[in-house]
């Protein structure tokens, strides 16, 4: 599979993806079936396309084929098989050809699954997915070529970052974007609402498991991305608020806002405008993070800062996409018939309050975000936002957010008793304050804020649980009427108890890692000790070893306690030959309670090294309730509710005996 046939299937794409963006709307518009059919069959012919053409460019990879001008800048023979095909989207080109493809395949799944979605509404979806996948087809082919050609052809090519050679972040870029481009879909079936003015308990249902997959896969891979850092920059934390990391956090966060917000729309009838906007604006931020990381206005591990021109062209893209989807919302918004009423104190209300809390946050992380950008580029100075902002803002308003989520699911629709509500919650409270007032007392700093994480990841777990005890009548009924209840359960109700639990395990954590973290950073000789969190830590030796395109220098500390070896770590320091560049591996031991980690540093040259030591309290528990989060997400997505265009299954009615 040559690079040209790649390049030839790309092209074919952008012309399907024009015809898919075009005929199929003109269809809708006509009430012609044939012309909206054919968008089904340009999203199945596309996604083949486009896939041809990825393919091809793995193979130029995997093939190390230094002809082609981007696995030249991106690999090496001696790199691992692995990373040379990782490397096909650990790049510019390559990244936006991933893109590209993740974009057909969710159009491709409204074409295959959605056949029971009006033909006019499936008409319409596909051809707002056909335009957006034109702009990008575009950018791709006039300007990131990934399969320009070199002649000569070099005997090597510069290896890829080495930053990226790691099986974390390898990953972490499709998960991320099945997360970035899912909510393409939800941004064509609010178009495609607005453009037939009619939003009602049936589209809020067809969108909710395009939102669900979408929110699944960015948990997943921001997860990923911050697991990823943690252990390959050797600094110790998990999230530093770059603003690569929050333009993936803030489409999150209003993605959890639509997603509940689809809710009320599907049961109630209601916040159908506000659910469009959120749909929207979703993948507006979307876009919002490919423009920062790709135009060069940033420098950050995670970006691709090389051509302006090319956040130029991303930047007018984001300015027609946004500035048309709002402008539409703008015009036909307001025409939509109104929804259910329902009363302040509801379960309606709980989750508006959730929703205007996210949208609260989403916003304090954008403009904690572009603010330096938009002073740096106006010459007014430079201002640095960290995490001193966030924790200064973000914290205080998600308390109440995490305080109202175990309530929500106590209090009925239309109208809710809040008294009856947390008097099901008392004894959850109770222990809740309670792990808050034993943390005072063991908390050696932050002491309000880790009784207060303490307090809000138990009210959390213990709440979830508490309302799959009500459903399941736990203690009021025999044991097998409560196991048999749970077995009938809806999956959705299972999923939902999983992801609130896994957050406040997610909660727990941060509190343990923010508040309880012990940092040691000494010079050390082989041979030398150090006391560090209970430990004796002992640098036993440094060895040179070889990896397969790095050589390495790897300690061995031994953490010895009450004279008893507890742990060996051996840290490395790799140096990359073909681009001179250090990497740092973080060695860590990881138990239920916490995690010891290690890194080594350079040397001063008289035989000492730099060693970094740090106890991180409870650390697992973040990454494991994110994955348990994404878990819960998933098992939702398994309710046949939640399936796009289901038919409800319904029992014959039984003959009447005759009179």
């Amino acid at each position: 599979m040559s690079p040209e046939l790649g390049h030839y299937a790309l092209v074919l794409a952008l012309c399907v993806a024009v015809a898919q963006g075009t005929l199929p709307l003109l269809g809708a518009r006509r009430g012609d079936p044939g012309m909206m059919e054919l968008g089904r069959t340009a999203a199945l012919a596309q996604v083949a396309l486009i896939a041809v053409a990825f393919l091809a460019l793995v193979q130029a990879y995997v093939t190390s084929d230094f002809s082609v001008a981007n696995v030249v800048r991106n690999s090496h023979t001696a790199k691992p098989l692995l990373y040379k095909i990782t490397g096909t989207w650990g790049n510019h080109e390559g990244s936006m050809l991933l893109w590209v493809l993740i974009l057909a395949v969710f159009g491709a799944g409204v074409a295959a699954f959605g056949s029971n979605l009006p033909p006019s509404l499936r008409a319409r979806v596909l051809g707002i997915q056909g335009l957006i996948g034109v702009g990008f087809l575009a950018f791709i082919l006039f300007t990131s070529n990934p399969f320009e050609r070199l002649d000569p052809a070099p005997l090597n090519g510069d290896d890829l970052n080495p930053l990226l050679q790691d099986p974390g972040l390898a990953f972490h870029p499709p998960l991320l974007y099945l997360g970035y481009v899912g909510f393409s879909i939800t941004f064509s079936f609010a178009i495609a609402a607005l453009i037939e003015g009619r939003v009602d308990a049936a589209w809020a249902r067809w969108v909710r498991p395009w939102t669900l997959a979408s929110w699944c896969f960015l948990t997943l891979g921001i997860a990923l991305g911050s697991w990823w850092a943690y252990y390959e920059l050797g600094w110790g934390g998990f999230w530093f608020w770059d603003p690569v990391e929050n333009a993936s956090f803030m489409p999150w966060l209003l993605g959890t806002a639509l997603l509940h917000s689809a809710i009320v729309t599907e049961k109630r009838d209601a916040l159908k405008s506000w659910t469009l906007l959120l749909a929207i604006l979703a993948f507006s931020l979307s876009l919002l993070g490919t423009f920062l990381v790709r135009s060069g206005v940033l420098t950050s591990v995670h970006a691709f800062a090389q051509d302006p021109a090319r956040g130029l062209y991303i930047l007018g893209f984001l300015i027609v996409v946004v500035g048309g989807g709002l402008g539409l919302y703008a015009w036909r918004a307001p025409k939509l018939a109104g929804g259910g009423l329902f009363a302040p104190v509801s379960r309606e209300g709980g989750l508006v309050f959730n929703n205007l809390l996210l949208a609260t946050l989403t916003l304090t992380v954008f403009l904690g975000t572009l603010f330096p950008l938009v002073l740096d580029a106006l010459d007014a100075g430079k201002v640095s936002v960290g995490p001193p902002f966030y924790v200064a803002t973000f914290i205080p308003l998600s308390l109440p957010l995490l305080i109202a989520v175990p309530i929500g699911p106590f209090l009925a629709w239309k109208r809710g008793d809040l008294r009856m509500a947390l008097r099901q919650l008392v004894a959850v409270g109770v222990v809740a304050v309670a792990a808050g007032i034993v943390t005072l007392f063991i908390a050696h700093r932050s002491v309000v804020l880790a009784a207060c994480g303490i307090a809000v990841a138990v009210w959390l777990v213990l709440g979830a649980l508490r309302e799959l005890a009500r459903r399941i009548q736990l203690f009021g009924v025999p044991p097998g009427d409560s196991l048999r209840r749970l077995v009938g359960l809806p999956r959705a109700a299972i999923g939902m108890t999983i992801a609130h639990a896994a957050l406040g395990l997610t909660v727990l954590g941060i509190t343990g890692v923010s508040v309880w973290q012990t940092e040691t950073i000494v010079m050390l000789k082989p041979g030398a000790s150090v006391a560090h969190a209970g430990y004796e830590v002992t640098l036993d030796s440094v060895q040179d070893v070889r990896g397969p395109n790095y050589v390495a220098e790897r300690a061995r500390l031994v953490y010895r306690r009450d004279g008893a070896v507890a742990a060996i770590l051996q840290p490395e320091r790799r140096l990359f030959a073909v681009q001179r560049r250090v990497t740092t591996e973080a060695a860590i031991r990881t138990s239920p309670l916490a995690d010891l980690y290690a890194t080594i540093g350079e040397s001063d040259g008289k035989g000492s090294w730099t060693v970094r030591l740090y106890h991180n309290p409870l650390a697992p528990w973040i990454w494991l309730g994110a994955a348990l989060a994404a878990l819960g997400g998933f098992i939702s997505l398994t309710d046949r509710r939640l399936r796009v265009g289901a038919p409800r299954r319904t029992r014959a009615a039984a003959p009447q005996p005759a009179e």
